[in-house]
């Protein structure tokens, strides 16, 4: 049997260890918080209580997927870094930003660890099903653990993308385009709803995710807010969360010297989303919440 160890039980990495269990892995799997130990064991998975019963658990050399904030990442490949042995492989999976991978991959490197970076897309429901997954490091290492990146990635959706921190830069990039597509959808939409007509705002995402120029998931989950939440959304927050890659594709495309006026525009829309409530706001928030199952 293939053995992995996963760290981070949040609703991408509670997922994907079903997943990898059900592809045949055996996976032990570790999480900080005590209640998602407690969540995950319900689901049936394997789940011990400390890093070292982990790495205990696994046989050599060891393969780790990391699946936590970017925040706590350091602290935790620290750790990692001090119980594992030479030859032993750590997958990021956590939306890093690139640079600060980089670092890591080069920490890890002097102890005889192996690090892959992987940016990993498609929310908790791609992590359940197949996601798409983009990876950066030592290409050598990566042919070695692509029997594992084929099991986590849905069909054609799995690409190696160069070296250490390609990965996640890959991932920052297509998060910062996310933001520019869903502030289009939300202006849109917000158009629509104030236009003379009574138009039926689920239908018309419908009509436009059915062989239409912006036909894309996107729309659909548009589609599926408005039949869950209704016309006006009611419930959904006006007031937009905003994690880092949006920010730093702003930042990294202006140390590029590369205009990003989209992207710029509508990450500067969340953070004063909470100052000046809109429509579109709502929309933003609703479907942040069916694609990633955010707080609406």
């Amino acid at each position: 049997m293939k053995y992995i160890g996963y760290i981070g039980l949040g609703k991408m990495g509670v997922n994907m260890a079903l997943h990898l269990k059900e592809q045949g892995y055996g996976v032990v799997a570790f999480n900080r918080g005590e209640e998602g130990r407690k969540s995950a064991r319900k689901k049936g998975l394997r789940i011990l209580d400390s890093l070292e019963e982990l790495i205990g658990a696994l046989p050599a050399p060891r393969v780790l997927w990391v699946m936590i904030s970017h925040a706590g990442m350091d602290e935790m490949l620290r750790k990692l870094s001090s119980l594992l042995s030479r030859g032993d492989i750590i997958v990021d999976g956590g939306n890093c930003f690139y640079q600060d991978t980089i670092r890591r991959a080069k920490m890890l490197k002097r102890k005889g660890i192996s690090m892959l970076d992987a940016g990993v897309s498609g929310g908790p429901y791609g992590a359940r099903t197949g996601a798409c997954v983009m990876v950066g490091g030592d290409k050598k290492t990566f042919k070695k653990l692509t029997p594992l990146f084929k099991s986590i990635s849905a069909p054609e959706a799995l690409s190696y993308v160069g070296s250490h921190g390609a990965g996640h830069f890959v991932k920052m990039v297509h998060n910062g385009i996310e933001y520019g597509m869903m502030q289009a959808l939300a202006e849109g939409f917000e158009v629509l709803r104030a236009s003379p007509f009574k138009l039926g705002l689920q239908e018309v995402a419908r009509l436009y995710n059915h062989k239409s120029v912006i036909e894309s998931r996107l729309v659909g989950w548009l589609q599926s807010a408005f039949k869950v939440y209704g016309q006006e959304l009611k419930t959904a927050s006006p007031s937009v969360a905003h994690t880092g890659e949006g920010e730093w594709t702003v930042k990294t495309a202006r140390a590029l010297g590369v205009p990003v006026k989209i992207i710029e525009g509508s990450l500067k829309i969340r953070k004063n989303s909470a100052k000046n409530p809109r429509f579109s706001g709502k929309v933003l928030s609703a479907l942040r919440n069916q694609f990633g199952g955010h707080t609406i």
